[in-house]
């Protein structure tokens, strides 16, 4: 089934549903058959037409983005008329339509595209029945005019958003022309929009009121790119002069040069505009300097933004500049945050609540916001000096199986049981991967790997691009003796089965995983004591380690009487899953089996490995895990190594390591685990992203047990209090140093234990200076 996409235009996030494509050809033939599996390939809807009738009636009825019309053979249907008589219908204005035409040889001499464009077409395609030419061909399409057409669409909403706002607003170009203007600025003005739009500002009349400079003033700030605010009068088509609130806004466009210049403005409620009816009341984000003429009182109480209060206006004053210049300030310092911490969508959240609020409400919101800004929000309510409540949270919540349970309270779980393929788009071949793509993964091997921009560039589907580019580095395919067709299927479903909706969780998760795991195995003391199916087994189990996980931890599922800790007896409830889960996808369809073809032995010795160590990342044993790395492997190495008849060779510690099949299994467990938790260990941008990710599924967790009355596993990620800085802090105190330092020992790993310390030292810095975001402390105004 075809997936939706999110597209980001501005500030707005939309979601477009899968691609329907119309197919026009009189016959069915290579090329028809050709788009048809292409369409197949990308997941988009596809429908065929076969007569000019049937073509408009189809596209009528489901007003697809993608046309194709056969042009090769005038004999059964004219494609320039189709075209023509689509093109006249209101829906075609967003749909991009490709004509197929014949391929010219090599002596004549090509046609012109003129005559198609004119009759419609926005494209020609020169016929070719290559599955993969019409694929390249269909994709290029929707990356380029439909996703256009799509952000264009976009536009009519913040157009009707314009239209229906009660602040007149004014568009002009860079050289001052009128571009548009809304209702709201035709009622103020007295003109029609046809009247104003295409003539300069220039032209229109000026009052004479305006002090002598005040022109002068405004074109100082907008020309060098600020904003400019304050009182204006200006002239009415009926010739009176009223006084506005106004703000410029100068929009940078291409070139970073300024496109636009954006006015809003509203009536200035004096004595002088007693009589004047149109009112107006929006919440500005005022952050410009501020003229002399802005000392003025601006804003009347008791309006709401959709009627008119004579009464009020005519008997009314108020101090309310300042209350609104606290309001801008406060805006300009959220949006410069660069990463939105909890507390910034709830600001966010409010700000938007304050526009359709009467003024008293929006007044006590500004206060709401300004306690936002100076509370200490994210300082936990401690007990006792010696309590730590993160500490004690964590460990709480990460290593306990939740057996505290109440009863008549029950959460069922469903297991995502989703076996069949998704449509996903992915490349035939490691080779065939998009540039940009590719172009990050050239980089793959690298520690500092940024695996957010992979999401990002994926739209969130990492995982089967580096799984494919990892997997076969490390020879994976070979040692299966499966095709990377099949491993391609089994990436493609195992990520579909993780949930894009989890903040951390999610299948960026696990490609991080893996990246770690594929990182560690290259150590030359990891490489030496691992055979190749020691390899094979741990990136396979870095993959699927969290497979349909729900966001939620044990403890919460046990907790909440779900149906997985009720089949796997409360005990290792999620790596359970994950694994048995795994395997079930993997096994139930041969065309993304990748164990299909190797001996039974090796699977099961295979097998068991993956279970290990998938089960192995669960943290009730965390410490009985490093213990006996620590035992088994660390001491005995710098023993052997500081020993007197040591010869000081690393090959043979490494040797006496392989010695003993417990120990690989040890190193193998230790590789997971410190793979699963490296994000302390990472560059500090990927640190303070991963941070807020595993935090805000914490405290969507707290909120659930509340709502469900279930116990709270974790109080202190409550949303409203917790401090992300002091969490991070005794992650890394309790969990994290102990074992990275003993993997250090093993695999000698500097770049990961120097970005521990600079990860630790920052959220350090944080903590001390009771910061209530996670931005890096450059970034401060401190």
């Amino acid at each position: 089934q075809a997936s939706t996409t999110e597209v980001q235009i501005g500030p707005m996030r939309l979601t477009q549903d899968p691609i329907q494509v119309l197919l026009i050809f009189a016959k069915e033939d290579n090329q028809s058959d050709g788009f048809w599996w292409a369409c197949d390939r990308a997941g988009y809807r596809c429908n065929i037409a076969r007569t000019p009738e049937s073509a408009l009636e189809c596209f009528l009825d489901k007003h697809q983005e993608i046309i194709v019309i056969d042009h090769r053979n005038s004999r059964y249907f004219d494609a320039e008329d189709i075209c023509r008589s689509i093109r006249a219908t209101k829906p075609s204005e967003h749909t991009v339509i490709l004509a197929v035409v014949p391929r010219t040889s090599a002596d004549q001499e090509e046609t012109s595209v003129l005559p198609l464009l004119n009759a419609g077409f926005n494209r020609q395609f020169m016929e070719n029945s290559s599955i993969t030419a019409c694929y390249n061909e269909l994709v290029q399409i929707e990356h380029g005019e439909v996703r256009s057409q799509f952000k264009l669409r976009a536009c009519n909403a913040v157009f009707m958003a314009l239209d229906h706002c009660q602040e007149a607003i004014e568009i002009t170009s860079e050289d001052h022309v009128i571009q548009y203007v809304n209702p709201a600025f035709e009622r103020m003005m007295g003109y029609h929009k046809g009247e104003l739009i295409g003539k300069e500002l220039t032209e229109l009349p000026k009052s004479d009121k305006n002090c002598a400079d005040l022109l002068d003033t405004i074109n100082t700030f907008i020309k060098k790119g600020k904003e400019w605010q304050g009182v204006y009068y200006a002239r009415r088509k009926s010739g009176d002069s009223i006084q506005q609130h106004v703000k410029i806004t100068p929009v940078i466009g291409q070139g970073g040069k300024i496109r636009h210049f954006v006015s809003l403005k509203r009536m200035h409620c004096t004595n002088e505009n007693n009589k004047q009816l149109y009112k107006t009341d929006h919440d500005e984000k005022y952050t410009g300097d501020n003229s002399e003429s802005e000392s003025h009182s601006f804003k009347c109480k008791n309006r709401r933004k959709d009627s008119t209060d004579v009464k009020s206006i005519t008997s009314q004053g108020s101090d309310a500049p300042s209350l609104q210049t606290q309001r801008y300030s406060s805006m300009a310092r959220i949006h410069s945050m660069i990463i939105e911490a909890p507390i910034t969508k709830v600001i966010n959240i409010i700000n938007a609540a304050q526009e359709n609020s009467p003024v008293t409400v929006a007044e006590a919101l500004d206060r709401v916001l300004e306690i936002l800004r100076t509370t200490e929000l994210y300082s936990p309510q401690l007990g006792t000096k010696d309590e730590d409540p993160h500490t004690s949270d964590l460990v709480g919540g990460l290593m306990t199986d939740g057996l505290r349970r109440l009863s008549g309270n029950e959460c069922v779980f469903s297991k995502n049981m989703n076996l069949s393929h998704s449509h996903l788009s992915v490349p035939n071949t490691i080779n065939d991967v998009p540039p940009c793509i590719a172009q990050l993964l050239d980089n793959e091997e690298s520690w500092d790997f940024n695996i957010f921009e992979l999401e990002a560039v994926t739209n969130k589907r990492p995982l089967v691009y580096l799984g494919l580019k990892v997997f076969a580095r490390f020879g994976v395919s070979d040692f299966l003796n499966c095709s990377e067709a099949t491993l391609r299927a089994w990436l493609q479903v195992i990520e579909a089965n993780y949930h894009s909706s989890n903040s951390y969780h999610n299948s960026t998760h696990a490609a991080d995983v893996l990246h770690a795991t594929a990182f560690f195995l290259r150590k030359e003391r990891v490489k030496g004591s691992l055979d190749h199916l020691d390899e094979v087994a741990a990136l396979i189990a870095a993959t699927i380690h969290d497979v349909d996980h729900p966001g939620r931890t044990n403890s919460f599922l046990c907790n909440a009487g779900s149906e997985l800790a009720v089949l796997y007896n409360d005990t290792a409830v999620l790596e359970s899953h994950h694994t048995a889960l795994a395997f079930q996808l993997t096994t139930k369809d041969s065309k993304c089996n990748i164990f299909k073809n190797i001996d039974r032995n090796h699977y099961r010795t295979l097998r068991q490995a993956i279970i290990d160590m998938v089960l192995a990342t669960e943290m009730t044993k965390h410490f009985e895990h490093v213990n006996k790395f620590v035992n088994s492997i660390n001491k005995p190495m710098a023993s052997e190594e500081t020993s007197p008849h040591s010869k000081g060779s690393d090959c043979e510690c490494v040797a006496n390591i392989k010695n003993f099949p417990d120990n690989q299994t040890l190193i193998k467990r230790m590789m997971i685990k410190c793979a699963d938790v490296a994000n302390p260990c990472r560059p500090l941008e990927l640190c303070i992203e991963w941070a807020g990710r595993i935090s805000e599924e914490y405290f969507a967790q707290t909120d659930e047990e509340k709502r469900q009355g279930l116990p709270v596993v974790m109080p202190v990620f409550d949303r409203n209090t917790c401090s992300i800085p002091k969490s991070q802090i005794s992650f890394i105190d309790y969990f994290i140093t102990d074992m990275f330092d003993a993997w250090d020992a093993f695999a000698h790993l500097p770049v990961l234990m120097q970005h521990l310390a600079n990860n630790y030292k920052h959220w350090k810095t944080l903590d001390e200076l009771k910061c209530k975001s996670l931005r890096l402390p450059s970034e401060n105004n401190n």
